[in-house]
């Protein structure tokens, strides 16, 4: 899932929120069709600090999966911070999800990645 960038500066960026897909209110519309969302607070938009990827756990969607709750590893905003530099996950080979569980990573976190280790 590719993620609408709307600003970047050196150390953030902001994007399209995830969970709502930019249009600010809850979109299960659990309490009601106005319901706010809330992940961005009825900005639409979510800042987030560099170096960033796409959450693995959700694949981007900002839910967690199976459910129509916000992501637990992204909280919401369909994409995490990282500390590079950083390889693919060993245990759970870059997925972010713990094989037959779907819960996160207990090694990754649900980020997919580990930071790389020196030689």
């Amino acid at each position: 899932m590719s993620m609408e960038i709307i600003r970047e500066t050196e150390n953030e960026i902001t994007i399209k929120c995830a969970f709502c897909k930019g249009k600010g209110t809850d979109p299960f519309e659990l309490l009601s069709e106005m319901s706010v969302c809330q992940v961005c607070g009825n900005r639409k938009e979510v800042t987030i600090h560099k170096p960033a990827i796409v959450c693995a756990y959700c694949g981007g969607t900002g839910i967690q999966p199976g459910h129509r709750l916000t992501c637990q590893v992204c909280g919401g905003k369909g994409m995490v911070s990282i500390n590079e530099p950083v390889e693919k996950c060993p245990d759970c080979n870059g997925k972010g999800v713990c094989a037959g569980a779907y819960l996160p990573c207990l090694m990754c976190g649900g980020k997919g990645v580990v930071s790389k280790r020196e030689n």
